[in-house]
């Protein structure tokens, strides 16, 4: 499966911004879904996943209760809204795709990855 995320950009702290990643190919729906993030000089963090069917979502502390993932399995997109943004969010985005669901992603899970979208927080 190929992932292209779009939809990042420059926000103001408090501000929103969703992010979305479009997946090629018919099995979309068999894959889950994960949100990671890298910093600049930081290794690569979890954000978020989104199991098969999109009725389980699984967040990192620090973005619990200000990010939502969601996933369309016909339209083949997963979305992450971020909201009240902070400027230690400021990150290059990835999205994946993987087949495991596990109490803690590390992103060995995931099989295939996006190509990133860069997103800057202002304070």
């Amino acid at each position: 499966v190929q992932l292209q995320a779009s939809g990042g950009g420059l926000a103001q702290a408090g501000g929103s911004l969703r992010l979305s990643c479009a997946a090629s190919g018919r099995t979309f729906g068999s894959y889950v879904m994960g949100w990671f993030r890298q910093a600049p000089g930081k290794e690569r963090e979890f954000v978020g996943a989104i199991s098969w069917g999109g009725r389980t979502t699984y967040y990192a502390d620090s973005v619990k209760g200000r990010f939502t993932i969601s996933r369309d399995n016909a339209k083949n997109t997963v979305y992450l809204q971020m909201n009240s943004l902070k400027p230690e969010d400021t990150a290059v985005y990835y999205c994946a795709a993987g087949t495991t669901w596990t109490p803690a992603f590390t992103g060995r899970q995931f099989a295939y990855w996006g190509q990133g979208t860069l997103v800057t927080v202002s304070s």
